[in-house]
């Protein structure tokens, strides 16, 4: 498995992550287990996790199954989006960060993180107040380095020249929703992370299972599959996306390859991308995202992709 910097910092992640908002919800404690174990043997060090997934399960089951292995992990955790309708429940206030922070590092059963990240920008709070309050908890040394996730361009350059100006711990990384068949973040996104170094960690790769070819139009979701147990992702089965997931599987397999590998690779084909974070339900799940890593595409590749595929 190869690693990449993370933005900026000195910080190197393995190029394919390993997404957990399924963990406490489709996964159980010991599937859980199982996922990483197998993370691990393929050398996916890098693990997303958010104190909302799964309830908080999430956390807790990460915690539980890297007791005496934690430092052969990266892990990064989220604040922002919180549960409960109290206030200060959500959002990047002082007082959110300060609590959930104690509360990711209780459930994952560690002394620090080594990315934390609002999951999502607060528009009823200052960023000087969010980035001061995570420059504090870099500082008290139970944050190694920050990011944000679900951030537009002008909000991540607004957060860095804040950083830069103040003098505060800065973001090193941004997590978008990117893939083949969602490239909007390269109108604006990608530039201004090309140009700051803030790398991308693209979460929904294989947009919630349709470019694994799981999916086919006009047939049920397959019994279990994100598409079957929540609805929300249907959205993404139209007639559209699926005429370019069959012209990227004939690409793929042209080269021997599947479409999920190359939704893995054609990221990764991205210098500014840093990792990619990828989700398992299932041990063979993390061998499958892992291939992609290996395949290395070239110009003319890219080219007839874009055709296929093209950015919007």
């Amino acid at each position: 498995m190869n690693h990449r910097h993370l933005g900026s910092s000195g910080l190197e992640v393995s190029v394919l992550g390993l997404g957990t908002n399924n963990f406490g919800m489709r996964c159980d404690e010991a599937t859980t287990a199982r996922v990483l174990d197998q993370a691990l043997d393929v050398d996916v060090t890098f693990i997303d996790t958010a104190n909302i997934y799964g309830g908080t399960k999430s956390e807790e089951f990460i915690g539980k199954a890297l007791k005496g292995k934690r430092d052969k992990f990266v892990l990064g955790t989220k604040f922002g989006m919180g549960g409960g309708k109290e206030p200060n429940a959500r959002g990047g206030s002082r007082k959110h960060i300060m609590d959930q922070i104690e509360k990711s590092l209780r459930r994952l059963d560690t002394d620090y993180v080594d990315l934390y990240q609002i999951h999502i920008a607060d528009p009823g709070t200052p960023i000087e107040e969010t980035l001061r309050a995570m420059d504090d908890l870099v500082r008290q040394g139970k944050v190694r380095y920050i990011g944000c996730s679900n951030f537009a361009a002008w909000q991540v350059s607004e957060a860095v020249w804040t950083s830069r100006t103040l003098n505060l711990t800065s973001f090193v990384s941004v997590q978008p929703h990117y893939n083949l068949l969602k490239r909007d973040i390269e109108k604006e996104l990608v530039p201004f992370c090309k140009k700051y170094d803030v790398g991308i960690v693209p979460f929904f790769p294989l947009e919630s299972g349709l470019l694994t070819g799981k999916y086919r139009q006009g047939e049920p979701a397959p019994k279990g599959s994100r598409m079957d147990t929540t609805t929300m992702f249907s959205r993404v089965l139209n007639e559209g996306n699926f005429r370019t997931v069959t012209a990227l599987e004939g690409f793929a397999q042209e080269r021997d390859h599947t479409v999920g590998e190359l939704a893995i690779a054609w990221l990764l084909a991205n210098p500014t991308v840093s990792s990619v974070i990828a989700g398992a339900t299932k041990p063979e799940q993390v061998v499958a995202n892992a291939k992609g890593v290996d395949w290395k595409l070239s110009d003319d590749d890219l080219k007839e992709i874009d055709k296929i595929a093209p950015a919007a």
